[in-house]
């Protein structure tokens, strides 16, 4: 493709509305343009990256046993009904009614849709178990979209789903489309990591998230760097060091008169303790009632492990109007000694534990020496903490790390939760109807697009990886010289013949602005043709990620861009 006839605009000024990198980056290459707030169009550029990306899934898709097919991004209401996510799905849920005043909307994921049809087409468990995917357009209306492709409304996406016949099956499958998804990802040439992840509104019994490493990263990724345990903050669990020497508890609740200490770090600097000491309270309003959470005094509470803990289908943080009269005690000094609250949690690390320094449920007033089973009911115990950095891992005890991350993918065993609700079912054996067994897998191919340059750039433009660049090679003809022209068009011909994609700038433009559009758009390797050089019977070529030059005769160089080209180095 020459350049003059290409629709490549790039820009010199960074769009005013631009948060990150790629978003930044890929609206100055001319690979996106923004049409209202999360909705963009994909500009030739852009759009042969995503091309690209999703050539590579299919392919990864069909090794792996999926089917493609298309199903209609506008859906019907009543299947939104028969799943019970109409009413629970959220505002995200883009609804809208047709002229006949029927309900419908705009999909932000397949599960209701293809439930429906398998059901229609499968009976037996000969038929099974089978695996079906599609590429297609979804719409999440987020309340605030941002960061271009990484949080839009309107974006591209693979999703796939499976259908068994048991769990067993399921597992399997799992474990081939977890295998699938890895390949995709170094095919790709990006850094990531597959991690344990809630399961969120899609539902089911587990779950696993796939995170491109990038310093931008939306997501805080734990990892274990010895045994690979790997989740996201939302899931991560650890063990606890707490060799803190305690006192045999007293027999009798001891007062300790604490005035102005309405935060957990005030009360430790009164006592002179550390917080690792103290007992935080937390307390939630959700639709089962009032809950009061109970955490070491240094640990943030994990508000979605609470959540699902309780399978409550909201959660958030007990209003200030409402406190006094529900635990029992003022904002500060609340805790679960004489607490109205009628559900206590507490986070595993506090099992165990012989001194409990509370607070006391009157102002200025906190308790020590309480006793879970004496002072107040025995709670329930769980992990309802965030880990942080240097936690033991609860796998092999190593100190864990973290990293930020962005979520690509994400696949789901969804177990029966759907086919249940819809009356998927199939005739066994045995001639009995029984509900299959799914799971579900989803891909993000904008996403992932954005974040390789998230994760691959400098200060002037992107770096490529070389499978999902628009182009591989640049060829660059410098000044108007007739023999310089003729050597780059031949050199251009030549590797088209050899399959590469190449893309030939031949336009009437400074050198300065060649070279800074070729370092901005980032194709991963460049051949620059000038007279000077072109006077030695040498071409110049570089790669894009050190831009190192090399000279050499037009063949030899030709022989050594396809060579890389071939063997996917950038």
């Amino acid at each position: 493709m020459r350049w003059s006839r290409f629709f490549i605009n790039t820009l010199r000024e960074v769009p005013a509305d631009a948060e990150v990198v790629s978003q930044r980056l890929m609206m100055r290459a001319g690979m996106i343009r923004k049409v209202a707030a999360g909705i963009y169009t994909y500009l030739p550029l852009g759009l042969r990256s995503i091309q690209k990306m999703e050539a590579i899934v299919r392919d990864e898709m069909n090794r792996a046993g999926a089917s493609e097919l298309l199903m209609p991004s506008i859906q019907p209401a009543e299947l939104w009904m028969e799943s019970g996510r109409w009413q629970k799905y959220g505002k995200e849920l883009l609804r809208i009614k047709d002229r006949h005043d029927r309900d419908f909307v705009f999909g932000p994921t397949h599960e209701e849709v293809i439930t429906d049809t398998v059901r229609d087409a499968i009976n037996s468990y000969r038929q099974l178990p089978i695996n079906l995917y599609q590429i297609q357009t979804k719409f999440r209306d987020e309340v605030r979209p941002r960061f271009g492709l990484m949080r839009g409304r309107e974006f591209i996406m693979k999703d796939a789903y499976s259908f068994h016949t048991t769990r067993e099956s399921l597992d399997e499958t799992y474990d081939v489309m977890r295998d699938a998804y890895s390949r995709i990802f170094h095919r790709c040439s990006l850094d990531h990591v597959p991690v344990e992840a809630d399961t969120g509104n899609i539902g089911g019994s587990a779950s696993h998230e796939f995170m491109v490493l990038a310093q931008s990263g939306e997501d805080a990724v734990v990892s274990c760097p010895n045994c690979r345990y790997g989740a996201n903050v939302e899931k991560a669990t650890s063990k606890f060091f707490d060799d803190e020497v305690e006192p045999a508890p007293s027999e009798v609740l001891a007062e300790l008169h604490t005035p102005g200490t309405q935060s957990i770090d005030d009360v430790g600097a009164f006592l002179n303790k550390p917080t690792s000491q103290l007992i935080k309270t937390l307390v939630f309003d959700t639709d089962l009632g009032p809950v009061m959470v109970l955490v070491r005094g240094d640990r943030a509470g994990n508000e979605i492990k609470i959540k699902n803990h309780l399978g409550a289908q909201w959660m958030e943080m007990l209003s200030d109007t409402r406190f006094e009269e529900t635990t029992g005690g003022p904002i500060g000094y609340c805790g679960p000694v004489g607490t109205k609250c009628a559900r206590v949690l507490a986070d595993h690390s506090l099992r165990g534990r012989k001194r409990w320094i509370v607070g006391g449920n009157r102002k200025d007033m906190h308790y020590d020496f309480a006793v879970p089973g004496r002072d107040f009911p025995e709670p329930e115990f769980g992990d309802f903490t965030t880990a942080i950095e240097g936690d033991p891992c609860v796998r092999c005890g190593t100190p864990l790390e973290i990293y930020r991350g962005i979520e690509v993918g994400h696949i789901f065993k969804l177990g029966t939760k759907y086919s249940e609700a819809m009356q998927c079912t199939f005739l066994d054996e045995s001639g009995q109807r029984q509900p299959m067994v799914m799971g579900c897998y989803g891909l993000g191919i904008g996403r992932t697009v954005a974040s390789a340059i998230e994760q691959s750039h400098d200060d002037d433009g992107i770096i490529w990886p070389m499978p999902i660049a628009p182009f591989e090679v640049v060829v660059t003809s410098v000044g108007k010289d007739e023999a310089v022209l003729r050597t780059a068009t031949e050199v251009y011909e030549k590797l088209k013949t050899e399959g590469i994609d190449v893309l030939f700038d031949d336009r009437d433009e400074r050198p300065g602005v060649k070279f800074k559009d070729a370092d901005l758009i980032g194709f991963p390797l460049r051949i620059a043709v000038g007279a000077k050089s072109l006077a030695n019977g040498q071409i110049e070529w570089s790669f894009r990620k050190d831009r190192a030059k090399q000279l050499g005769a037009p063949d030899e160089v030709l022989a050594r861009v396809v060579e890389a080209v071939r063997a996917g180095l950038s």
